[in-house]
């Protein structure tokens, strides 16, 4: 098909899109496409007021009463159930705060205390992880006197056995977009007697989760990518109900105790969700996240989904249709099971690629030393979006030279 085509198809595509309208909701200028929501989620327009009415009124006028009047105690509870829809989780499963690495900790050495069995002597790992999972895990393995087993997503059901203490997975690989099959691998780890803890970075806010459905025992994630949250905002920890109880986290700080303000020498944690708060609630970044979520009221995560796929289809196809022969290749699966909301493309000149790519307008990342990464977000990217993408790409790659083949 012709550029001119194309473009009528990508008009066509937005006009259908039930999830258009979204887009007027963050602050994008129409010069950029930005295709890196896979790393920071783009601002929602009303959270700058709703932050200025935080630090002015709430921090500068009641000060220390904001902690009962505005709500701020009870903030990590309160956005965790806003979150909960969003990943397929009932009320009182999630609460908010701290970094993904603490609560990854907090999640992977709970999930060996909770086994309670010194015959499980291993922590099985995807292979292929983010690098702080897997410094991480092998810390918490240290911790717990377990061995760290790495191994690919697709070998983890043959590395489960009645060693096996937890398993440590990523529902979508941060280099290649690869999902990952929540349901069935969380089925292998519990049929070898483990539990399974999963990060969903980069699922979250792109595509359904399913936690309570699948029966997943514990679960992290971040707030800055799919759901907007801004930089640095605090991520939160999933604990399915019926380990709840049993929960013993290794960072047992003073926000998680029974009785937080009785000042005790001896540690009584909380019931629920609470049992994951450590220390202080990093407030303005809490509320500013509890703003941003507002985008989300009264959309369907299917539409997401749906929407995603379309989009990441498109952009392959437009790109096949572009770009020279032989400069890209895809990393990301074309099957829809296999599909996060991302596609990562192969170029040995990635880093002179990238770089002309930003300057044009078009916003993606590198992962050295190889990929173009670019991130789908469905409520504010759309098919002339993609379209564009893809043709300055094929521009960008006409004019950077080839790198030499052996």
């Amino acid at each position: 098909m012709s550029e001119a085509t194309f473009m009528d198809k990508a008009a066509e595509l937005d006009a259908a899109d039930e999830l258009a309208e979204r887009r007027k909701l963050f602050a994008l200028d129409d010069g950029t496409v930005y295709l890196d929501g896979n790393s920071l989620g783009a601002l929602p327009r009303h959270v700058p007021a709703r932050l200025a009415d935080v630090i002015s009124r709430e921090w500068g006028e009641l000060r220390i009463r904001s902690w009962e009047e505005s709500g701020w105690w009870t903030a990590p509870e309160r956005i965790g159930d806003r979150i909960a829809p969003l990943v397929g989780a009932a009320p009182g499963r999630i609460v908010v705060g701290d970094s993904t690495s603490v609560n990854v900790f907090k999640a992977v050495v709970a999930a060996v205390r909770m086994v309670a069995d010194d015959a499980r002597d291993e922590i099985v790992v995807d292979a292929t992880t983010f690098p702080t999972d897997g410094y991480i895990a092998e810390s918490a393995a240290r911790l717990t006197g377990r061995r760290l087993v790495p191994v690919s997503p697709t070998e983890l059901p043959a590395a489960l056995g009645p060693r096996t203490a937890a398993a440590l997975i990523n529902h979508v690989d941060f280099r290649t977009g690869r999902l990952h099959d929540l349901p069935s691998l969380t089925a292998a780890v519990h049929d070898a007697g483990a539990l399974a803890v999963w990060d969903l970075c980069h699922s979250a806010g792109a595509l359904p989760v399913g936690l309570d459905e699948h029966g997943v025992d514990l679960a992290v994630g971040c707030t800055y990518k799919y759901l907007n949250g801004g930089p640095g905002s605090p991520a939160y920890l999933y604990v399915a109900e019926r380990h709840q109880a049993r929960f013993d986290s290794p960072l047992p700080g003073w926000n998680s105790h029974a009785d937080p303000f009785a000042m005790a020498a001896g540690y009584t944690a909380a019931d629920g969700a609470p049992r994951g708060r450590v220390g202080t609630p990093d407030i303005l970044s809490m509320l500013a996240l509890e703003s941003a979520l507002d985008v989300w009221d009264g959309v369907r995560v299917a539409a997401v989904r749906a929407k995603s796929l379309a989009l990441t289809d498109f952009f392959l196809e437009c790109v096949e249709a572009y770009a020279p022969d032989g400069r890209v290749t895809s990393l990301t699966p074309r099957a829809h099971a296999e599909r996060g909301s991302q596609v990562a493309l192969s170029c040995a000149e990635a880093p002179a690629v990238m770089k002309a790519l930003i300057e044009r307008g078009v916003v993606g990342d590198l992962r050295r030393p190889d990929v173009l990464r670019f991130g789908f977000t469905p409520l504010y990217v759309g098919f002339a979006d993609v379209e564009r993408a893809a043709r300055v790409l094929a521009d960008v790659l006409a004019e950077v030279p080839a790198a030499p083949r052996d």
